[in-house]
Protein backbone atom coordinates (compact mmCIF):
# COMPACT_ATOMS: atom_id res chain seq x y z
CA UNK A 1 0.00 0.00 0.00
CA UNK A 2 2.63 2.47 0.92
CA UNK A 3 3.78 3.14 -3.20
CA UNK A 4 0.83 4.09 -3.60
CA UNK A 5 1.16 7.46 -1.75
CA UNK A 6 2.59 9.52 -3.83
CA UNK A 7 0.28 8.95 -6.72
CA UNK A 8 -2.54 9.16 -4.31
CA UNK A 9 -2.17 12.48 -3.38
CA UNK A 10 -0.64 14.25 -6.41
CA UNK A 11 -3.22 13.06 -8.68
CA UNK A 12 -6.24 14.00 -7.00
CA UNK A 13 -8.34 16.73 -8.61
CA UNK A 14 -9.11 19.96 -6.37
CA UNK A 15 -11.95 19.20 -4.12
CA UNK A 16 -14.92 21.32 -5.36
CA UNK A 17 -15.81 24.65 -3.90
CA UNK A 18 -13.43 23.60 -0.95
CA UNK A 19 -10.56 26.73 -0.04
CA UNK A 20 -6.98 26.27 -0.48
CA UNK A 21 -5.22 23.69 0.89
CA UNK A 22 -8.16 22.14 2.33
CA UNK A 23 -6.68 18.56 2.91
CA UNK A 24 -3.80 19.25 4.59
CA UNK A 25 -5.41 21.79 7.11
CA UNK A 26 -7.92 18.64 7.36
CA UNK A 27 -5.71 16.49 8.59
CA UNK A 28 -3.98 19.00 10.70
CA UNK A 29 -6.91 19.63 12.46
CA UNK A 30 -7.56 15.42 12.68
CA UNK A 31 -3.87 15.29 14.08
CA UNK A 32 -4.39 17.47 16.55
CA UNK A 33 -7.73 16.30 18.03
CA UNK A 34 -6.81 12.41 17.44
CA UNK A 35 -3.67 13.36 19.98
CA UNK A 36 -6.68 13.81 23.07
CA UNK A 37 -7.81 10.23 22.09
CA UNK A 38 -6.01 6.99 22.80
CA UNK A 39 -3.27 8.74 23.57
CA UNK A 40 -4.84 10.46 26.76
CA UNK A 41 -5.47 6.71 27.91
CA UNK A 42 -2.48 5.35 27.49
CA UNK A 43 -0.61 8.21 29.11
CA UNK A 44 -3.30 9.39 32.24
CA UNK A 45 -2.61 6.20 34.71
CA UNK A 46 0.68 6.69 34.69
CA UNK A 47 0.49 10.47 34.75
CA UNK A 48 -1.84 10.36 37.60
CA UNK A 49 0.82 7.66 39.69
CA UNK A 50 3.38 11.06 38.74
CA UNK A 51 0.89 13.29 41.06
CA UNK A 52 0.57 10.76 44.00
CA UNK A 53 -3.21 10.75 43.55
CA UNK A 54 -5.06 7.54 44.50
CA UNK A 55 -5.43 5.22 41.45
CA UNK A 56 -8.38 3.98 42.84
CA UNK A 57 -9.54 7.40 42.46
CA UNK A 58 -8.51 8.08 39.25
CA UNK A 59 -10.35 4.99 38.01
CA UNK A 60 -13.50 6.20 39.03
CA UNK A 61 -12.88 9.24 37.89
CA UNK A 62 -11.62 8.04 34.46
CA UNK A 63 -15.09 5.62 34.16
CA UNK A 64 -17.50 8.78 35.00
CA UNK A 65 -15.81 10.94 32.36
CA UNK A 66 -16.10 8.00 29.69
CA UNK A 67 -19.62 7.62 30.79
CA UNK A 68 -20.13 11.71 30.38
CA UNK A 69 -18.03 11.31 27.07
CA UNK A 70 -20.12 8.28 25.37
CA UNK A 71 -23.79 10.08 26.53
CA UNK A 72 -22.75 13.23 24.89
CA UNK A 73 -21.78 12.40 21.13
CA UNK A 74 -25.68 12.28 20.04
CA UNK A 75 -26.06 15.41 21.80
CA UNK A 76 -23.00 17.17 20.04
CA UNK A 77 -24.38 16.32 16.91
CA UNK A 78 -27.54 18.20 16.72
CA UNK A 79 -25.31 20.98 18.32
CA UNK A 80 -23.17 20.77 14.62
CA UNK A 81 -26.09 20.95 12.70
CA UNK A 82 -27.73 23.52 14.27
CA UNK A 83 -25.29 25.60 14.60
CA UNK A 84 -23.66 25.09 10.52
CA UNK A 85 -23.80 28.73 9.62
CA UNK A 86 -21.26 29.16 13.14
CA UNK A 87 -19.38 26.73 12.42
CA UNK A 88 -15.83 28.48 13.05
CA UNK A 89 -17.27 29.36 16.76
CA UNK A 90 -18.23 25.84 16.75
CA UNK A 91 -14.26 24.94 15.72
CA UNK A 92 -12.86 27.48 17.90
CA UNK A 93 -14.97 25.98 20.77
CA UNK A 94 -13.29 22.90 20.42
CA UNK A 95 -9.82 23.62 19.43
CA UNK A 96 -9.69 26.65 22.30
CA UNK A 97 -11.11 23.87 25.17
CA UNK A 98 -8.70 21.53 23.72
CA UNK A 99 -6.03 23.82 24.28
CA UNK A 100 -7.45 24.88 27.57
CA UNK A 101 -7.75 21.37 29.04
CA UNK A 102 -4.21 19.85 28.14
CA UNK A 103 -3.18 23.28 29.83
CA UNK A 104 -5.23 22.63 33.21
CA UNK A 105 -4.42 18.82 32.98
CA UNK A 106 -0.74 18.34 32.19
CA UNK A 107 0.58 21.51 33.18
CA UNK A 108 -1.06 22.91 35.93
CA UNK A 109 -1.40 19.26 37.61
CA UNK A 110 -4.15 20.01 39.93
CA UNK A 111 -5.93 18.64 42.51
CA UNK A 112 -8.39 15.29 41.83
CA UNK A 113 -11.32 18.08 41.25
CA UNK A 114 -10.36 20.55 38.75
CA UNK A 115 -8.33 17.44 37.14
CA UNK A 116 -12.13 15.91 36.69
CA UNK A 117 -12.74 18.69 35.39
CA UNK A 118 -9.98 19.68 33.07
CA UNK A 119 -10.20 16.08 31.81
CA UNK A 120 -14.51 16.82 31.11
CA UNK A 121 -13.05 19.65 29.19
CA UNK A 122 -10.68 17.86 27.11
CA UNK A 123 -13.00 14.57 26.75
CA UNK A 124 -16.01 17.37 25.61
CA UNK A 125 -13.75 19.21 23.25
CA UNK A 126 -12.03 16.05 21.53
CA UNK A 127 -15.26 14.49 20.65
CA UNK A 128 -17.39 18.05 19.36
CA UNK A 129 -13.92 19.00 17.41
CA UNK A 130 -13.63 15.18 15.77
CA UNK A 131 -18.07 15.53 15.32
CA UNK A 132 -17.67 18.71 13.23
CA UNK A 133 -14.28 17.77 11.00
CA UNK A 134 -16.21 14.78 9.99
CA UNK A 135 -19.40 16.82 9.25
CA UNK A 136 -17.18 19.06 7.49
CA UNK A 137 -15.81 16.21 5.39
CA UNK A 138 -19.42 15.80 3.61
CA UNK A 139 -19.70 18.86 2.47
CA UNK A 140 -15.91 19.73 1.67
CA UNK A 141 -15.60 16.73 -0.65
CA UNK A 142 -18.91 17.98 -2.38
CA UNK A 143 -19.95 14.74 -4.01
CA UNK A 144 -22.50 11.85 -3.91
CA UNK A 145 -19.74 9.78 -5.00
CA UNK A 146 -17.29 7.76 -2.98
CA UNK A 147 -13.91 8.79 -4.79
CA UNK A 148 -13.61 12.11 -3.22
CA UNK A 149 -14.57 10.93 0.09
CA UNK A 150 -12.24 8.38 -0.50
CA UNK A 151 -9.69 11.34 -0.91
CA UNK A 152 -10.04 13.57 1.69
CA UNK A 153 -10.73 10.36 4.11
CA UNK A 154 -6.84 9.09 3.38
CA UNK A 155 -5.78 12.83 4.37
CA UNK A 156 -7.62 13.12 7.05
CA UNK A 157 -7.26 9.42 8.43
CA UNK A 158 -3.40 9.95 7.97
CA UNK A 159 -3.03 12.97 9.78
CA UNK A 160 -5.12 11.43 12.51
CA UNK A 161 -2.98 8.33 12.71
CA UNK A 162 0.25 10.67 12.56
CA UNK A 163 -1.26 12.62 15.67
CA UNK A 164 -1.77 9.67 17.81
CA UNK A 165 2.21 8.17 17.08
CA UNK A 166 3.24 11.95 18.09
CA UNK A 167 1.15 12.67 21.32
CA UNK A 168 1.65 8.79 22.03
CA UNK A 169 5.78 9.28 22.18
CA UNK A 170 5.87 12.87 22.80
CA UNK A 171 5.24 12.68 26.73
CA UNK A 172 7.22 9.59 26.95
CA UNK A 173 10.55 11.50 26.12
CA UNK A 174 9.90 14.39 27.37
CA UNK A 175 9.51 12.43 31.14
CA UNK A 176 12.76 10.78 29.87
CA UNK A 177 14.35 13.83 29.26
CA UNK A 178 13.35 16.18 32.37
CA UNK A 179 11.51 13.76 34.89
CA UNK A 180 7.94 12.95 35.33
CA UNK A 181 6.57 16.14 36.84
CA UNK A 182 8.59 18.72 34.58
CA UNK A 183 7.67 16.69 31.01
CA UNK A 184 4.27 16.21 31.14
CA UNK A 185 4.02 20.30 32.27
CA UNK A 186 5.75 20.42 29.19
CA UNK A 187 3.74 17.90 27.19
CA UNK A 188 0.75 19.86 27.72
CA UNK A 189 1.86 23.51 27.30
CA UNK A 190 2.97 22.24 23.33
CA UNK A 191 -0.22 21.05 22.81
CA UNK A 192 -2.11 24.27 23.97
CA UNK A 193 0.37 26.01 21.59
CA UNK A 194 -0.51 23.48 19.01
CA UNK A 195 -4.22 23.84 19.69
CA UNK A 196 -4.17 27.88 18.84
CA UNK A 197 -2.05 26.86 15.86
CA UNK A 198 -4.68 24.85 14.52
CA UNK A 199 -7.11 26.82 14.82
CA UNK A 200 -5.19 29.64 13.04
CA UNK A 201 -4.23 27.55 9.95
CA UNK A 202 -7.49 26.07 9.78
CA UNK A 203 -10.08 28.61 9.98
CA UNK A 204 -10.52 28.42 5.80
CA UNK A 205 -12.13 25.18 6.28
CA UNK A 206 -15.04 26.41 8.28
CA UNK A 207 -16.11 29.46 6.37
CA UNK A 208 -15.88 27.27 3.43
CA UNK A 209 -19.45 25.01 4.74
CA UNK A 210 -22.13 26.23 3.03
CA UNK A 211 -24.94 27.82 5.70
CA UNK A 212 -28.80 25.81 5.74
CA UNK A 213 -31.14 24.80 7.95
CA UNK A 214 -30.79 21.51 10.08
CA UNK A 215 -33.32 18.95 9.77
CA UNK A 216 -36.03 17.63 11.90
CA UNK A 217 -33.51 14.42 14.00
CA UNK A 218 -35.03 11.63 13.11
CA UNK A 219 -32.93 8.01 13.06
CA UNK A 220 -35.67 6.73 10.12
CA UNK A 221 -34.58 8.40 6.67
CA UNK A 222 -30.90 7.80 7.60
CA UNK A 223 -31.63 3.77 8.29
CA UNK A 224 -33.83 3.60 5.58
CA UNK A 225 -30.74 5.11 3.16
CA UNK A 226 -28.93 2.49 4.64
CA UNK A 227 -27.08 3.75 7.21
CA UNK A 228 -27.74 1.56 9.90
CA UNK A 229 -26.08 -1.49 7.91
CA UNK A 230 -22.85 1.37 8.10
CA UNK A 231 -23.31 1.95 11.88
CA UNK A 232 -23.44 -1.76 12.77
CA UNK A 233 -20.64 -2.44 10.64
CA UNK A 234 -18.68 -0.24 12.50
CA UNK A 235 -19.48 -1.42 15.59
CA UNK A 236 -18.75 -4.96 14.35
CA UNK A 237 -15.54 -4.17 12.65
CA UNK A 238 -14.28 -1.78 15.57
CA UNK A 239 -15.05 -4.49 18.91
CA UNK A 240 -12.38 -7.08 17.78
CA UNK A 241 -9.59 -3.86 17.68
CA UNK A 242 -10.92 -2.87 20.77
CA UNK A 243 -10.01 -6.09 22.07
CA UNK A 244 -6.46 -6.48 21.12
CA UNK A 245 -6.19 -2.84 22.15
CA UNK A 246 -7.39 -3.28 25.43
CA UNK A 247 -5.29 -6.14 25.97
CA UNK A 248 -2.27 -5.70 24.05
CA UNK A 249 -0.01 -4.60 26.78
CA UNK A 250 -0.76 -7.73 28.79
CA UNK A 251 -0.14 -9.80 25.74
CA UNK A 252 3.61 -8.75 24.85
CA UNK A 253 4.45 -8.38 28.08
CA UNK A 254 3.02 -11.52 29.96
CA UNK A 255 2.53 -13.65 27.02
CA UNK A 256 5.50 -13.17 24.48
CA UNK A 257 7.70 -11.43 27.43
CA UNK A 258 9.01 -8.38 25.27
CA UNK A 259 7.20 -5.53 27.46
CA UNK A 260 10.52 -3.22 26.42
CA UNK A 261 9.16 -3.66 22.90
CA UNK A 262 6.06 -2.48 23.50
CA UNK A 263 6.26 1.13 22.88
CA UNK A 264 7.86 0.46 19.21
CA UNK A 265 5.58 -1.81 18.69
CA UNK A 266 2.68 0.65 19.06
CA UNK A 267 4.27 2.99 16.99
CA UNK A 268 5.25 0.65 14.25
CA UNK A 269 1.37 -0.13 13.88
CA UNK A 270 0.28 3.50 13.97
CA UNK A 271 2.82 4.21 11.31
CA UNK A 272 2.13 1.05 9.17
CA UNK A 273 -1.96 2.69 8.88
CA UNK A 274 -0.86 6.11 8.78
CA UNK A 275 1.25 5.00 5.40
CA UNK A 276 -1.28 2.41 4.82
CA UNK A 277 -4.02 4.26 4.24
CA UNK A 278 -3.58 6.59 1.07
CA UNK A 279 -2.77 3.39 -1.14
CA UNK A 280 -6.16 1.79 0.40
CA UNK A 281 -8.06 4.81 -0.75
CA UNK A 282 -6.16 4.22 -4.52
CA UNK A 283 -7.16 0.77 -4.56
CA UNK A 284 -10.98 1.50 -3.45
CA UNK A 285 -11.26 4.07 -6.22
CA UNK A 286 -9.89 1.13 -8.74
CA UNK A 287 -11.40 -1.33 -7.71
CA UNK A 288 -14.58 -0.35 -5.27
CA UNK A 289 -14.17 -0.22 -1.96
CA UNK A 290 -16.34 -3.56 -0.68
CA UNK A 291 -13.54 -5.65 -2.53
CA UNK A 292 -10.86 -3.87 -1.24
CA UNK A 293 -12.61 -3.11 2.40
CA UNK A 294 -12.94 -7.19 2.58
CA UNK A 295 -9.28 -7.60 1.64
CA UNK A 296 -8.39 -5.19 4.59
CA UNK A 297 -10.18 -7.47 7.14
CA UNK A 298 -8.54 -10.18 5.66
CA UNK A 299 -5.34 -9.43 6.12
CA UNK A 300 -6.37 -8.85 9.55
CA UNK A 301 -7.55 -12.12 10.33
CA UNK A 302 -4.15 -13.45 8.75
CA UNK A 303 -2.36 -11.22 11.45
CA UNK A 304 -4.11 -12.45 14.46
CA UNK A 305 -4.53 -15.92 13.39
CA UNK A 306 -0.28 -16.06 13.30
CA UNK A 307 -0.42 -14.05 16.67
CA UNK A 308 -1.99 -16.74 18.36
CA UNK A 309 0.72 -19.55 17.14
CA UNK A 310 3.76 -16.99 19.01
CA UNK A 311 5.92 -18.42 21.51
CA UNK A 312 7.45 -15.97 23.98
CA UNK A 313 10.37 -13.89 22.52
CA UNK A 314 9.17 -13.69 19.15
CA UNK A 315 10.09 -10.31 18.60
CA UNK A 316 10.15 -9.89 14.90
CA UNK A 317 7.14 -12.34 13.65
CA UNK A 318 5.25 -10.25 16.08
CA UNK A 319 6.41 -6.94 14.40
CA UNK A 320 5.73 -8.23 11.02
CA UNK A 321 1.96 -8.98 12.80
CA UNK A 322 2.03 -5.21 13.97
CA UNK A 323 2.75 -3.79 10.20
CA UNK A 324 0.28 -6.36 8.97
CA UNK A 325 -2.73 -5.59 11.00
CA UNK A 326 -1.76 -1.91 11.37
CA UNK A 327 -2.11 -1.90 7.42
CA UNK A 328 -5.32 -3.27 7.52
CA UNK A 329 -6.62 -0.60 10.24
CA UNK A 330 -5.53 1.82 7.85
CA UNK A 331 -8.35 0.86 5.14
CA UNK A 332 -10.84 0.76 7.78
CA UNK A 333 -9.97 4.19 8.97
CA UNK A 334 -10.32 5.44 5.66
CA UNK A 335 -12.87 3.75 3.50
CA UNK A 336 -15.74 3.26 6.42
CA UNK A 337 -16.04 6.59 7.31
CA UNK A 338 -15.75 7.60 3.38
CA UNK A 339 -18.46 5.42 2.85
CA UNK A 340 -20.62 6.82 5.90
CA UNK A 341 -20.00 10.20 4.19
CA UNK A 342 -21.01 9.58 0.56
CA UNK A 343 -24.43 7.85 2.08
CA UNK A 344 -25.16 10.91 4.06
CA UNK A 345 -24.47 13.46 0.85
CA UNK A 346 -26.59 11.59 -1.44
CA UNK A 347 -29.47 11.51 0.65
CA UNK A 348 -28.97 15.18 2.05
CA UNK A 349 -28.91 13.41 5.95
CA UNK A 350 -28.18 15.98 8.26
CA UNK A 351 -24.06 14.91 9.11
CA UNK A 352 -23.77 16.40 12.73
CA UNK A 353 -26.15 13.53 14.31
CA UNK A 354 -24.96 11.28 12.12
CA UNK A 355 -21.31 11.23 12.91
CA UNK A 356 -22.48 11.06 16.54
CA UNK A 357 -23.92 8.12 16.25
CA UNK A 358 -20.82 7.00 14.22
CA UNK A 359 -18.36 8.42 17.68
CA UNK A 360 -21.14 6.66 19.71
CA UNK A 361 -20.64 3.24 17.67
CA UNK A 362 -16.80 3.28 18.29
CA UNK A 363 -16.98 4.18 21.77
CA UNK A 364 -19.58 1.82 22.32
CA UNK A 365 -17.14 -1.28 20.74
CA UNK A 366 -13.81 -0.09 23.52
CA UNK A 367 -16.47 0.19 26.01
CA UNK A 368 -17.99 -3.39 25.46
CA UNK A 369 -14.46 -4.88 25.38
CA UNK A 370 -13.20 -3.83 28.42
CA UNK A 371 -16.20 -4.49 30.31
CA UNK A 372 -16.30 -8.20 28.72
CA UNK A 373 -12.78 -9.00 28.16
CA UNK A 374 -10.94 -8.14 30.72
CA UNK A 375 -13.68 -9.48 33.91
CA UNK A 376 -13.07 -12.51 31.82
CA UNK A 377 -9.47 -12.79 32.28
CA UNK A 378 -9.61 -11.74 35.68
CA UNK A 379 -11.94 -15.29 36.24
CA UNK A 380 -9.19 -17.31 34.80
CA UNK A 381 -6.42 -16.32 37.65
CA UNK A 382 -4.57 -14.01 35.27
CA UNK A 383 -2.91 -11.00 37.29
CA UNK A 384 -0.82 -8.24 35.02
CA UNK A 385 3.01 -8.14 35.28
CA UNK A 386 2.77 -11.73 37.18
CA UNK A 387 3.77 -15.41 35.04
CA UNK A 388 0.57 -16.19 33.59
CA UNK A 389 -0.67 -20.42 34.81
CA UNK A 390 -1.74 -22.22 32.03
CA UNK A 391 -5.71 -21.83 32.25
CA UNK A 392 -4.77 -17.76 32.20
CA UNK A 393 -2.40 -18.18 29.17
CA UNK A 394 -4.42 -19.91 26.87
CA UNK A 395 -7.17 -17.45 28.30
CA UNK A 396 -4.60 -14.50 26.90
CA UNK A 397 -3.96 -15.88 23.51
CA UNK A 398 -7.61 -16.66 23.15
CA UNK A 399 -8.81 -13.37 24.30
CA UNK A 400 -5.86 -11.16 22.06
CA UNK A 401 -5.45 -12.96 19.22
CA UNK A 402 -8.30 -15.68 18.74
CA UNK A 403 -11.35 -14.23 19.50
CA UNK A 404 -10.88 -10.77 17.29
CA UNK A 405 -10.27 -13.52 14.23
CA UNK A 406 -13.66 -15.16 14.84
CA UNK A 407 -15.44 -11.29 15.34
CA UNK A 408 -13.40 -10.46 12.60
CA UNK A 409 -14.72 -12.63 10.34
CA UNK A 410 -18.30 -12.20 11.23
CA UNK A 411 -17.46 -8.18 10.29
CA UNK A 412 -16.48 -9.89 7.00
CA UNK A 413 -19.80 -11.31 6.42
CA UNK A 414 -22.26 -8.62 7.60
CA UNK A 415 -19.67 -6.26 4.65
CA UNK A 416 -20.32 -8.67 2.21
CA UNK A 417 -24.27 -8.83 2.79
CA UNK A 418 -24.69 -4.98 2.76
CA UNK A 419 -27.25 -4.00 0.02
CA UNK A 420 -26.21 -2.41 -2.88
CA UNK A 421 -27.92 0.62 -2.09
CA UNK A 422 -25.09 1.53 0.52
CA UNK A 423 -22.01 1.40 -1.88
Amino acid sequence: MWFSWRSNMAESAPLAGAPEGARWRMALTAGLLASAGLPLYVHLPRFVAALDLPLAAAGGLLLALRALDFAQDPLLGRLVDRMRARAGLLAALALGGLGAGFAVVFAAQPGIWALTGGLALLFTAYSLGMILLYAASVDLAASSEAGPHLNLAAWRESGALAGVLLAAVLPAALTAAVGPRAGYAAFGLLMAGAALAVWLASRPLWRALAPRRAPAFALRPLFAAGGGWLLALALANTLPVAITATLFLFFVEDHLRLGALAGPYLAAFFLAAAMAAPGWAALARRLGTRPVLAAAMALAVAAFAWAALLPAGAAWAFAAITVGSGAAVGAELVLLPALFAALLARHDLPQGVAFGLWSLAGKLALAIAAAVALPALALTGYVPGAPPGPEAARALVLGYAVLPCILKLLALGLLLALPRKVF
